[in-house]
């Protein structure tokens, strides 16, 4: 199915499309997904939208509308000579939107889904109905404000929100501020309160920053000031859109950075402007936002805490200070999102599949990252460790029968006394002639030890007990130097120490050459 979410918005509006890989994508209006709201009527009789209405409007002013929204209330607009009914303005912009979502379907849209403020009424809602009508859209299904926020919060952020837990959203546009506080059913979200300031957003903010701009230059410059901000004609109105449009955007790159420059078009001056400077200036404003969600909380009968969190939506929401404000004055970290101007169209896609609860564990709203697949691990088989046994004859037969015989493993060595040696003859130079076989110990029966050895080992052969020099011969007949009997070796003394090493010495030579300074140092006070 080819679902069109639009979100009609005060300064833009953005609309996403879903089909039938399920897949949200938003839908690009000469590039960007924002498609300004104004509307500006041609004298041929057509309505311009968009970025095409804001650089006809330079022309001729009266014939721009560039916030439709909010004259919802008014029946009519005055463009130029010529009045023209809301839903039509309105439905200019919804035209444009139609004609995009055509292109990339390749048809027409089997669903609308529009979204409103939580606190139009029936009126307001009406005219969004006409609208589409007008624009040649189906019926839509429309979805709070709010509510579609909370739907992205689930649905596509994957966050968690338990049945009967609260949600706050803070929602700061280009032109309007709207909080509201909604709570999760176990058909969706339920809207407990809201409230909003329909004159504060973005545009105020541009305006703070113009006005601080001339209160630098318009004392010196008054002429060409008063020229850029009350313009007289078309060549003024083209510099004041410019200063205007370069305003807009060192606010957005201050978001980014730390520091922006804004042109003067008729100064010819580049002004430097800092994030301090304009988190001073815009500061008043965003506390009045921050204290109208906390006032939204308490008529929802609940405290910050209360909450499973706070999302920011709205372009302007992106500010730095509007974050850290929150924070501070209501004591709970905000989520906060790269790109916060499409929520509310994409939450409008997935309205509905919010009934269903999330699978995974609650997140701050970052995508989460697949992690990369685990390499398999073989495992390695251990090798049979044998434990000596306590005695020789309580030895069991501990071989599997699926495992290769194991070879004997010699028992442990019994305990041996020492007895006195005879003092050893120095040592000859060694006879090639083998020793005679009566030198040879005689055999001893099987089970017994020979005095001096220990049990026999696993091949055989005999181990002494205490090292005996070997007979004469034995190496030079076997081919191995003979063995060397253990002969302890005094430490070799350490090398004698500088002077300079002794830290005693040396602290003894220093205080000495201080006390020699010293009193040279008298004697040439007392002669002088």
């Amino acid at each position: 199915m080819r679902v069109l979410g639009i979100d009609f918005g005060t300064s833009n509006t953005v609309a996403m499309v879903r089909g039938a890989d399920g897949r949200a994508r938003p839908l690009l209006f000469d590039g960007s997904p924002l498609l300004p709201s104004a509307v500006y009527l041609n004298p041929d009789g057509r309505l311009l939208v968009g970025r095409d209405a804001e650089r006809s409007a330079r022309l001729d002013p009266a014939r721009f509308e560039p916030n439709p929204k909010r004259r919802v209330d008014d029946g009519v607009v005055l463009l130029g000579e010529q009045e023209q009914s809301v839903p039509q303005v309105i439905g200019a912009v919804l035209r444009r939107v139609a004609v995009e979502a055509q292109r990339h379907f390749g048809a027409a849209a089997d669903e609308l889904r529009m979204t409103h403020p939580a606190r139009w009424g029936e009126q307001r809602r009406a005219v969004l109905l006409e609208s589409a009508r007008v624009a040649g859209l189906p019926a839509p299904r429309l979805v709070a404000e709010p509510v579609a926020a909370a739907s992205y919060y689930t649905a596509v952020l994957g966050s968690a929100v338990p049945v009967g837990r609260a949600l706050a959203i803070y929602d700061l546009g280009g032109g309007t501020f709207d909080a509201t506080v909604v709570r999760r059913s176990a058909t969706g979200f339920d809207v407990l309160a809201e409230h909003g300031l329909s004159d504060l957003g973005g545009l105020d903010f541009d305006q703070a920053l113009v006005e601080h701009l001339g209160r630098g230059y318009s004392d010196t410059r008054t002429t060409l000031w008063n020229s850029l901000v009350s313009p007289a004609d078309a060549g003024q109105r083209r510099q004041r859109a410019l200063l205007y449009d370069d305003v807009r955007g060192a606010k957005e790159m201050l978001s980014r950075t730390t520091s922006a420059d804004v042109h003067l078009p008729a100064l010819d001056i580049s002004a430097h402007i800092t994030r301090d400077e304009f988190e001073g200036l815009i500061r008043q404003y965003v506390m009045q936002t921050v204290h109208c969600l906390a006032q939204t909380i308490t008529a929802a009968r609940m405290a910050p805490p209360d909450l499973v969190g706070i999302f920011l939506v709205g372009g302007s929401s992106r500010i730095p200070i509007a974050a850290h404000l929150i924070h501070t004055e209501l004591g709970v970290a905000p989520t906060t999102l790269e790109q916060p101007e499409t929520v509310v169209a994409e939450g409008a896609l997935f309205f509905g599949a919010a009934a269903a609860e999330p699978t995974g564990p609650v997140h701050s709203g970052v995508p989460r990252v697949a992690p990369p697949p685990a390499r398999p691990v073989t495992a390695q088989p251990a090798r049979p460790v044998t434990q000596p046994p306590a005695h020789p004859a309580s030895l069991p037969p501990a071989h599997p029968a699926s495992s290769p015989p194991a070879r004997p493993v010699a028992p442990p060595r019994p305990p041996t006394i020492s007895r006195p040696q005879a003092p050893r003859p120095p040592m000859t130079a060694p006879q090639v002639a083998h020793p005679p076989a009566a030198a040879q110990p005689p055999a001893q029966p099987r089970g017994q030890v020979a005095p001096g050895y220990s049990l026999p080992s696993a091949y055989g052969h005999g181990r002494p007990a205490q090292p005996v020099p070997p007979p004469a011969g034995y190496g030079a007949a076997v081919g191995k130097p003979p063995p060397v009997s253990a002969v302890p070796v005094s430490p070799r003394p350490a090398p004698p120490r500088a002077w300079y090493e002794e830290p005693t010495l040396v602290w003894t030579v220093a205080l000495g050459v201080m006390v020699v300074i010293a009193l040279i140092v008298l004697v040439i006070l007392a002669a002088s």
